[in-house]
């Protein structure tokens, strides 16, 4: 085993708990694990009998790392099977060679690959929580040998994100026609002013580049209809696949332009922009319809409503090359750079520290990787106070730990209240079946008593003839 790790690479999809780590013991499913039914009885290393009389082996005791074949299926069906058998994270052994690696040794007809694989999402891994890894052929194979020695091994997956100092800087890839970071931004703002100047946002467009893309041909026109700005040279896609109605990819472009200048002028100073917080989640209100996407009507009223200057914003843009003539725009020549640099792939797309931040885009996830990304002991008070809370997001809205009611956790007030509200019930019903039945007693009484009252004189008119 290695004291300093195996290299390898991170599924992009999977929620990593950022500043921790997972130590399990590892098993070797011996499987690729495309099967929705999963035996987990089968694999190294060997266990006891099962307790069942099936003379099958026990089944991988959870929680556990779970070891799995590379191929067959995409890598979110095998990590999905995983973690609905009961694994906390796992690893995928690859079956071939970088060719690169010469220390490597392929299997006989395969060849090598040129390229790194990506552990990619193919668009269904929203429901993974489990974190996943891919790990070279040369260092898995090692591992499972071992593994088919029937050797114990326990394996850490340790997530650590770059901390050099006592601010943290985080950025968010999207565009504005994304569906799914809506409840983020509407959610986020709260962290992003409770962690004020300690830390630094920046939020990004993703834009095509539309000359390597080909939308401008030999005389400067644009081969992209509506899909382009500037004659060709930015273009984003069509959100609703139509080109002939609702949002163009050029529409997308104009309001990723806008958005690009309130942040300039709103935001890039203290890092947190309140401003351009508060006009994204007025836009999705109020302006998102296709109707109303480029409405300049829509634009100026939720601007006022933020107090951003619509006169500075319409001169940004302006200034920096607008979007109609055929002619390039500086600002959205840097947002296509950035993302060059950065290799964004997959949207929306967060990074804390430089360091891409895989999960769902949701407030515990990135909250807690923002405060992960400051050095030891530098972390802001929300950060000490609110990681920890099981209702995070409610700590940092309140500044306050609500430790009486945390997530589906029912509180110690409000179980005493149900007791007491059931105690006194049962009290009253037992009350009223109490005085029910002296009732019913009393008129059984009265009954018997009234049938001997006649008998009585009956009795004394026998006595008084007699005498």
């Amino acid at each position: 085993m290695r004291l300093d790790g195996y290299e390898h690479r991170e599924a992009l999809f999977g929620i990593p708990p950022y500043g921790g780590k997972i130590t399990q013991l590892v098993y070797y499913a011996d499987d690729d694990l495309c099967e929705s039914v999963v035996d987990t009885h089968k694999g190294y290393p060997v266990r006891p009998e099962a307790e069942d009389g099936s003379g099958k082996m026990m089944p991988w005791p959870s929680p556990y790392i779970l070891m799995v074949d590379r191929g067959t299926c995409t890598f979110v069906t095998k990590v999905r099977n995983a973690q609905r058998n009961g694994a906390a994270g796992v690893i995928i052994a690859d079956n071939s060679c970088l060719c690169s690696a010469t220390e490597c040794k392929s299997e006989p007809g395969v060849s090598c690959e040129q390229r790194e694989p990506i552990m990619a999402d193919d668009g269904s891994g929203r429901d993974i929580s489990i974190p996943a890894f891919l790990m070279f052929k040369q260092d898995s194979d090692v591992l499972i040998a071992n593994l088919k020695e029937n050797e114990i091994l326990q394996v850490e997956m340790a997530w650590s994100l770059p901390a050099p100092d006592d601010r943290a800087e985080y950025d968010l890839w999207s565009v504005p026609t994304d569906e799914h970071d809506k409840d983020f931004i509407t959610s986020f703002k709260a962290a992003a002013v409770a962690l004020g100047k300690r830390a630094y946002f920046t939020p990004h467009q993703y834009l095509y580049d539309g000359v390597q893309t080909n939308c401008v041909d030999d005389k400067g026109g644009n081969q992209c209809y509506n899909l382009c700005t500037n004659s060709g040279r930015y273009c984003a896609t069509d959100p609703d696949g139509d080109l002939k109605r609702g949002i163009s990819g050029a529409d997308v472009v104009v309001e990723s332009l806008r958005r690009i200048c309130i942040w300039k002028h709103y935001g890039v100073e203290d890092g947190v922009g309140v401003e351009w917080w508060d006009y994204v989640n007025e836009f999705a209100k109020h302006c998102s319809d296709p109707d109303l996407f480029n409405s300049t009507a829509c634009i100026k009223g939720i601007m006022e409503k933020v107090f951003i200057d619509i006169e500075v914003i319409k001169k940004c843009m302006a200034d920096s090359g607008g979007t109609v003539d055929n002619k390039p725009n500086s600002l959205l020549d840097i947002e296509i750079r950035a993302k060059e640099n950065v290799g964004v792939v997959i949207l929306p797309a967060t990074y804390v520290n430089k360091a891409a931040i895989r999960g769902a885009l949701e407030f515990v996830t990135i909250f807690k990787a923002v405060c992960a990304g400051y050095a030891a002991g530098t972390e802001p008070e929300v950060c000490l106070t609110c990681v920890p809370c099981a209702d995070s997001k409610g700590c940092v809205s309140n500044g306050i730990c609500n430790t009486s009611a945390t997530g589906d956790t029912v509180s110690q007030t409000h179980f005493i209240g149900s007791m007491l509200g059931l105690s006194c019930f049962f009290l009253l019903v037992v009350l009223f079946q109490y005085q029910r039945t002296q009732r019913q007693m009393r008129s059984q009484v009265r009954g018997i008593v009234a049938e001997y009252m006649p008998l009585d004189n009956e009795a004394g008119k026998m006595d008084t003839e007699i005498s």
